[in-house]
């Protein structure tokens, strides 16, 4: 079982995402277990205050190193785990893909620390922190909704917690290219029609169009992927014919 660990100045804010849909039924199915932390409750003085000016001026606040320092030495004695995960959710952070994604999907526990204000002092991530990552370039009130998207993207690829264990396999990005269409029933919908060869019954062309889909979607839409995978021949032949219709 997993076990993720979140520090926020804000619980509530996790109380809807982590009880529906996947990220509770991966709780129920004990694939992982949640444990939200108001870090403030580490505070060492009466005001109970977790943030304090930056030396040497400067606009905004910075949160102080001993809430967060002695709530992940507390939450890794209790874990009795050795090498936790301390995630930091951080604009300057490494840019977050599914690639990470299924690197942490392989630990045990994982910590996450959702900051506000200004920034953190220095030493938690110097002494504290195993990874920083941004979700995107761009500022965000918090790091909650930041925590919300990696923990989403982590949890959903747990053993069993997804009811067709190959869903993930084909996800956007899993494979180095974007997904192929998907389409249901109706077959003609108001004159708008499924493609004939997903109606055919003959799964090799099926696997091929939705290969050469994936394919074409990805030319189109994130050219940029296709520079970091090596293409098989078979997908070099189809890319050129791609390229071919678009001259």
């Amino acid at each position: 079982m997993m076990h993720i660990d979140i520090l926020t100045l804000f619980p509530e804010m996790f109380t809807g995402v982590l009880g529906t849909s996947i990220l509770n039924k991966a709780a129920e199915k004990s694939a992982v277990q949640y444990n939200v932390v108001n870090f403030r409750d580490f505070a060492d003085n009466k005001h109970a205050t977790v943030d304090d000016y930056p030396y040497g001026g400067g606009a905004g606040m910075v949160l102080k190193p001993q809430p967060i320092f002695d709530a992940v030495a507390f939450l890794k004695k209790k874990a009795e785990s050795k090498k936790p995960r301390v995630i930091l959710l951080c604009p300057q952070g490494e840019r977050y893909d599914q690639r990470k994604a299924e690197e942490l999907a392989k630990e045990e526990h994982l910590i996450f620390i959702c900051g506000h204000y200004e920034g953190y002092d220095e030493r938690i991530r110097e002494n504290i922190i195993t990874d920083e990552i941004s979700i995107g370039d761009y500022v965000l009130t918090g790091g909650e909704l930041g925590a919300m998207v990696v923990i989403d993207s982590v949890v959903r690829l747990l053993p069993e917690v997804l009811g067709n264990q190959e869903s993930h396999l084909k996800d956007s990005f899993s494979t180095g290219l974007l997904e192929h269409p998907h389409y249901t029933r109706p077959a003609d919908f108001r004159g708008l029609k499924v493609p004939e060869v997903l109606l055919s019954g003959n799964h090799k062309l099926i696997e091929e169009w939705r290969n050469k889909e994936a394919l074409r979607r990805t030319f189109l839409r994130r050219p940029d992927l296709l520079e970091k995978i090596d293409l098989t021949p078979e997908q070099q032949k189809w890319l050129a014919e791609i390229k071919k219709e678009y001259e």
